[in-house]
């Protein structure tokens, strides 16, 4: 890795740890509302245990996102992002 590339690496994890103690504000904020999750879900008409098989999960997880508890962070949601606009190319995609 060059020097300057391990360079700002190293800004961003120390701007991330900024941001999680409350010394810095993020540049956004993305929310995901709860009810999004189950709509979601839904519109793939599978149940809770079958949807966080295919998106691995745990069932509880699920539950809790949809129900308001906690939030889909990182790679969940990104995929949530995407099975909203394209349920067809997700089922596809994670039944292959």
């Amino acid at each position: 890795m060059k020097t300057k590339d391990f360079a700002d690496l190293l800004k961003s994890i120390e701007e991330a740890r900024d941001i999680r103690r409350g010394r810095r504000k993020p540049s956004r904020i993305i929310t995901f509302n709860p009810v999004e999750v189950k709509s979601i879900r839904k519109r793939l008409h599978v149940s809770q245990t079958q949807f966080a098989h295919l998106i691995g999960v745990s069932a509880a997880t699920l539950r809790n996102w949809e129900q308001g508890r906690t939030y889909p962070e990182g790679a969940a949601r990104v995929l949530l992002k995407i099975a909203a606009h394209r349920p067809d190319a997700v089922l596809e995609a994670l039944r292959s």
